[in-house]
Formats: C-alpha cells, sequence, structure tokens
C-alpha cells in the first residue's frame, strides 16, 4: 500500500466473493453493500483467478464446495500468485479434510461455517482487512530499512575515500537513521487512527469519539509543552483506548454506562485491560496500551481495573479520562442526558479530586476552549449561577436548555424579574437543577 494509501481513510479495500450458487453471492453482496468496501463477484474459481490477475484484490472470500476447482485449490493457488491477500474459506460441510487442506496449502485467515451470522460475519471481514494492512504496512517498512541498509553499505564503501569529509559523512548517516525512526513512529500513530476509524463504523456519527480524543489532547499537549514521545503516546492511546469494545453488541456500545446492569456494567469495567491485552503484543504500543489500562482509574481510589489512587494513577491514564469524559458525556455514552460542552465541563470541576485529579481540571478546562469555540467556561466574564442567584439585566452567555433538550432561552437573551420567577417555576415542575452561564458586562471607562 503506497503512503497516501496508508495515512488516508478514503482507500477502499477490494472484496472478492467467490461462490457457484448465484444466491449465496447475492446475500454476501447485499451483506456488504453499507460498508466502505469494493465488491466484486466470482462465480468459479477460474474467473476468480482472471479477476485478480487484472485488478489488486485484499481479501478473497471463497466457497469450499465448488466444481473443477474446490475453495481449498483456489486459495492455495491465490495464496501462491499474490501472498499479500487475505483469504477466508466459506464452508457448509464439516468436511476436515478439505479445511486442513485450505489451511495448510492456502494458509487461510479464517474459515466461517454457512449459514453464517451477519454480525460475526461484518466482524471477520473487518478484522482480515485490518490484519491485511498492517501486514502490508509492515512489508512497506521493512522494504524502507533495507532500501536504506544498501544506501549505509554504499556509503560505507566509500568513506576511506573521503577522509576530509568523514565527520559531515557520519552526521548524514546518523540523520538518514532519526528521519527512518521517526517515518517508522509516525506510522504507527498513523494506523492507530486509521484503524480507530475503521471501529468507529459500528457506531453513528453523533457516537463516534475518537477523532475528538485525539485532537483535544493534542491541544492540551500543545499548550503545555508535552514532549513529541508522550504526545504520540497518547494520541494512541485516544485513538484505541475503546478497542476492547468491538466484541459488545451494538445496542451495548452505544448505551450510556450509567445505565448498564450486571453482566454489561462487569464487560464494562473489563474493556480497558481488554483494550490493553489488544495491544500489548506491540512492541511500539507498549506505553498507549499502559495509558490506556488505567484510563478508568478514579483520584479517589475507586475505580478500575487496579484501584489506583492519586498520583500512582499514569499522567497520561488521568489526561485520558478527562477527555474521554468530556467527549462521552456530550455523545449520551455516560448519562443518558447529553451535556453540552460547558455542562461537561462544569461535571468534571464538580469531581475533581474524586474522578479527576484537581490539579489537571482548570488546565483542561482552559484546553477546551481553546479546542471548542462554544466553551464558554474558560471567560473569566462568564459566571455559572442557579436560577435563585439570578437577577433583573443579566444577560445570558449561551443557550440554556431543559433536560430534555427543549431550548428555554437563548444566548444573549437579558432576564427580568418575570421571566426569572417562570423559570424557577418550570424548574420545580420538571425536578430539574439548571445551571445558568451569565455573562458579566465589560467594565466601562468612567470619565475623567
Amino acid at each position: 500500500m503506497d503512503e497516501q494509501l496508508a495515512t488516508t481513510s478514503a482507500y477502499r479495500p477490494t472484496v472478492l466473493l467467490v461462490d457457484d450458487e448465484e444466491s449465496i453471492l447475492n446475500s454476501l453482496r447485499r451483506l456488504l453493500r453499507a460498508q466502505p468496501y469494493d465488491v466484486v463477484l466470482a462465480g468459479s474459481g477460474a474467473q476468480a483467478l482472471d479477476i485478480m490477475a487484472a485488478q489488486p484484490i485484499d481479501l478473497i472470500i471463497s466457497d469450499a464446495r465448488m466444481p473443477v476447482m474446490d475453495g481449498a485449490t483456489l486459495l492455495a493457488e491465490a495464496h501462491r500468485l499474490y501472498p499479500n491477500t487475505s483469504r477466508i474459506l466459506l464452508t457448509g460441510y464439516a468436511d476436515l479434510a478439505l479445511i486442513i487442506k485450505a489451511i495448510n496449502e492456502g494458509q487461510i485467515h479464517r474459515y466461517v461455517s454457512k449459514p453464517w451470522n451477519d454480525e460475526d460475519m461484518l466482524l471477520t471481514v473487518r478484522q482480515s482487512l485490518a490484519h491485511q494492512y498492517s501486514e502490508r504496512e509492515r512489508l512497506r517498512l521493512e522494504q524502507l530499512t533495507r532500501e536504506q541498509n544498501d544506501q549505509l553499505k554504499a556509503l560505507n564503501a566509500t568513506l576511506e575515500k573521503r577522509v576530509e569529509s568523514r565527520t559531515g559523512e557520519l552526521q548524514q548517516t546518523a540523520d538518514m537513521l532519526d528521519l527512518a525512526y521517526d517515518e517508522l513512529k509516525h506510522s504507527y500513530v498513523t494506523s492507530t487512527e486509521v484503524f480507530s476509524l475503521l471501529a468507529n463504523l459500528r457506531l453513528p456519527k453523533e457516537k463516534q469519539t475518537n477523532r475528538a480524543l485525539i485532537e483535544l489532547i493534542r491541544v492540551y499537549c500543545r499548550d503545555r509543552a508535552i514532549d513529541e514521545s508522550s504526545v504520540r503516546d497518547l494520541s494512541m492511546a485516544a485513538a484505541l483506548y475503546n478497542v476492547g469494545k468491538l466484541s459488545w453488541t451494538d445496542a451495548m456500545m452505544m448505551a450510556p454506562s450509567d445505565l448498564l446492569h450486571s453482566t454489561e456494567r462487569e464487560l464494562y469495567r473489563a474493556y480497558p485491560t481488554q483494550s490493553e491485552s489488544l495491544l500489548m503484543t506491540l512492541e511500539p504500543m507498549k506505553d498507549a496500551a499502559r495509558i490506556i489500562r488505567h484510563h478508568q482509574e478514579r483520584w479517589d481510589g475507586n475505580g478500575h481495573p487496579d484501584h489506583l489512587k492519586g498520583e500512582a494513577i499514569p499522567f497520561g491514564s488521568r489526561l485520558l479520562k478527562l477527555a474521554v469524559d468530556f467527549i462521552e458525556l456530550q455523545r449520551g455514552l455516560i448519562l443518558e442526558r447529553h451535556m453540552n460542552s460547558d455542562e461537561a465541563l462544569l461535571y468534571i470541576r464538580k469531581y475533581a479530586g474524586r474522578l479527576y485529579d484537581p490539579d489537571m481540571v482548570e488546565d483542561f478546562v482552559q484546553a477546551c476552549a481553546a479546542f471548542l469555540s462554544d466553551v464558554t467556561l474558560g471567560d473569566p466574564n462568564v459566571k455559572v449561577l442557579t436560577t435563585r442567584e439570578l437577577a433583573d439585566g443579566m444577560v445570558l452567555a449561551r443557550n440554556l436548555n431543559a433536560d430534555n433538550g427543549m431550548l428555554l432561552l437563548n444566548a444573549g437573551k437579558v432576564l427580568t424579574l418575570p421571566l426569572v420567577d417562570k423559570l424557577i417555576a418550570f424548574e420545580a415542575m420538571e425536578g430539574a437543577k439548571y445551571s445558568v452561564f451569565i455573562k458579566e458586562p465589560d467594565e466601562v471607562a468612567l470619565p475623567s
């Protein structure tokens, strides 16, 4: 995969479906229609090989039982000719010999029994394409390393002939190695972000969190001059903090965590360690995996999985929790009600010293104000009052919404005493407690 494709989510993998039964092909095509893939169909092994010779194929899914050329033979030939293409065997028969042949000769990645479960099939396809992408990226980096090693060998062969410029040549070599290593590290960050975009396809747009998390954490780190290595680990942690949720049902993934019960709550508590275990085998991901493991710890020690307390929680995990909760509160993934950005920050301020590091909260509020234009809480001229603290002539700094989302008053509204009384009465009727953002007037210079 070239560099452009490796750094953008616009790339559409091509999936080849092979079966001699048209109904099976149509079923698979309908299943994959809404996915970000290009789908190609073949009715026989020979036709599939012709298609693979004419265009690149990222994943081939073949039926096991086909006339002339069975699926195992086709996948073995595909492995011989196109080893970088992922391979899945689809079988409706308990034919152990055929499956063993496909594994040994075709080196298939998975086999799926018919009839298949649609969600399991979609997950299998996503995992196979993700594996294929990672493998291609590894091969690209290995090729890059080999080319740079060849350049270094050529350079070393001529160094003795250029004694006068030896120091300059050595510096050039060191710079080349630094660039290669920087590209390798950057590639891992890019790969995690691309994978997080694929994982997010399970959620509707309004529930997706990872992209906003990455950008918010980078704003926080930029304004506080945090070192590049830590920013890289935090970015990867933000991209993959919820990868352990991929085994959940869609309904559970979209439900507020506060409403989960019994078995679901146990799954929720386990997702940080599940995410960590999926990433620990990748050496460059180990620090990011540790950040993810502890991002649901609480400052007072009542979090999970290890009940760490205070500064025993890694700094990156404390920051990731602030960012995750800020974004998820607005997405309705923690409480049933969707908060606006200022309400989410009030919630974080309220629980400073219990859930969050109290020394980080105000810096985080300022980062959010720099990240989002609708955050008013960082403005020193904005105060948050209860309805009973409101007075005649005060001006709203932002829209006031009821708990059900209904707009009550627009930002910029000048309050009157009758209007304040109505708000208090409506609040009591709803059993709610509103936080009202008031903009204090700028000082007016008096004439001398």
